[in-house]
């Protein structure tokens, strides 16, 4: 009689569709018959827990199943209960399977290869490239070597001796494939002599020695568009490394890395800066100069201006990557410098300055005193009624 199918997964009948298949996936990798060669008992394992795995996974199947059991009415396929239908469940998982059992080989018999004659794309390529605060803001071209591999002129990348072309796979026949039946259904995996290609040289480019291509180092020149930052990837479609046996071309990737800037700070596409400014132009009021993205603007501190006062710079910051020519804005924030050191004539005056002054000549202070003093005034008042 035939074990139940929950039995032979050892999984609940509440198991979710991924609890399934792990529990499938670990048994068809302990017992596949080539991991247990000539082991009929192994063999046999994994037949029934495919089996079993082939009705739970598919929903109807399973559901008529869990009401009637193997003896439901119409079965499930013929031959014996089993019909090798609905296998799109099992493919999902038996790629990686396969995989494990050679070695990382390969499950879907190369299906993502091009085969065209052995062609194949080439690999992209990345680049790391870093550039200054203002070229980002406004755009450069940049010149950049990279090492990587080109066709080789002696065989025009093809591999096989000037005059010579490559051969039909004997071990693949040129499917670039190997298939092998295990008992109700067919695996495929990578032909290891062509290695998916379809093709073998057998007279190889002296220069190249087969490979079709040879190392070399390109000078690049990359077109840095107005408003990059850390991290934007540029493309140079077909710069990567060259095809398998004149395929087509990776392409290479600039990514950027902007230099930070010792006044400047970004934010998007605005731009944020500190500058000092004395007391007596804080007090006074002064006209100063300001370094921009477009070199020095002078700028206007109104009179009284204090500590943290943040003026903008309309259009003197960055533009949107991509966008229109529009730029952000610049931020210029002040901070007012106390002298560290006074002559007695400084002294002298300063000390005028504040007799004549008094606490009228500090609004900020005056209203913080107040809150102080009223704050400390009502905490004493609720004392002495505390202790009255």
């Amino acid at each position: 009689m035939k074990r139940d199918y929950y039995e032979v997964l050892g999984a609940a009948k509440s198991a979710t569709p991924q609890e399934l298949k792990s529990a499938y996936r670990k048994l068809a990798l302990q017992f596949h018959p080539d991991k247990n060669p000539g082991d009929a008992s192994a063999e046999e394992k994994f037949k029934e827990c495919t089996e079993a795995y082939e009705v739970l996974s598919d929903p109807e199947k399973r559901a008529r199943y869990d009401r009637f059991g193997h003896q439901a009415p119409g079965g499930f396929g013929a031959g014996g209960g089993f019909s090798g239908e609905g296998f799109g469940n099992i493919n999902d998982i038996f790629g990686d399977i396969f995989g494990e059992i050679f070695g990382g080989a390969g499950g879907g018999g190369g299906r993502g290869r091009q085969r065209n004659g052995g062609r194949s794309r080439g690999s992209d390529l990345r680049y790391n490239l870093s550039i200054g605060f203002t070229d980002a803001a406004f755009g450069t071209e940049a010149k950049i070597k990279i090492p990587r591999h080109r066709n080789c002129d002696a065989c025009k990348g093809l591999g096989a001796r000037a005059g010579t072309t490559a051969k039909t796979c004997p071990t693949c026949h040129g499917a670039g494939e190997l298939r092998m039946t295990q008992g109700f259904f067919q695996i495929s995996r990578t032909c290891a002599q062509c290695t998916g290609s379809g093709k073998v040289i057998t007279d190889p480019c002296q220069t190249c020695r087969g490979q079709g291509k040879v190392a070399s180092e390109t000078t690049l020149t990359v077109k840095i568009p107005p408003g990059v930052d850390t991290g934007t990837r540029l493309k140079l479609t077909g710069e990567g490394e060259p095809g398998e046996r004149g395929g087509p071309a990776g392409d290479l990737y600039v990514v950027v890395q902007v230099e930070e800037h010792p006044i400047f700070v970004r934010e998007d596409t605005e731009v944020i800066c500190e500058i000092p400014v004395s007391f007596t132009q804080a007090a006074l009021g002064a006209t100063i100069e300001v370094p921009t993205l477009d070199g020095k603007v002078r700028m206007k501190v109104p009179s009284g201006s204090q500590s943290g006062k943040i003026f903008r710079l309309k259009g003197k910051g960055f533009p949107a990557l991509g966008g229109s020519a529009q730029r952000g804005d610049q931020h210029v924030r002040v901070t007012v410098e106390v002298p560290s050191s006074l002559n007695k004539k400084q002294r002298d005056l300063l000390e005028q300055f504040a007799a004549i002054s008094g606490e009228d000549a500090h609004p900020q202070a005056k209203s913080f005193f107040a809150k102080v003093r009223e704050l400390f005034g009502n905490e004493a008042a609720a004392d002495d009624a505390a202790n009255s």
